[in-house]
């Protein structure tokens, strides 16, 4: 995948949720919702400030972030679908 976003843009692509739940039900596909962690695959440049310098992004690529059930544009590139969105639509990064 050959994707460069710009500016304050990243390229996310959503984990798998669990499909079972806690006591032990497993949901349909249809039935899941959908996750809101997901895995950086491609940063911008940064945010270009109202005096034209650019501020770096706080993510980078693999970080795994946490973002609302529907933040961003779902694209499909190469036959995957990946959300393409903004830094301030990422709540958290996820810490290993």
């Amino acid at each position: 995948m050959n994707l460069r976003p710009l500016y304050d843009r990243i390229i996310v692509k959503r984990l798998d949720q669990e499909t079972k739940t806690a006591s032990g039900i497993v949901l349909p596909d249809a039935a899941a919702e959908k996750p809101d962690q997901g895995e950086v695959l491609a940063v911008g440049q940064g945010k270009m400030l109202e005096d034209g310098k650019v501020r770096p992004l706080e993510v980078k690529v693999g970080d795994r972030v946490l973002f609302g059930k529907y933040s961003g544009q779902a694209v499909k590139v190469d036959g995957n679908e990946v959300l393409v969105m903004r830094e301030e639509d990422v709540f958290a990064i996820v810490q290993k």
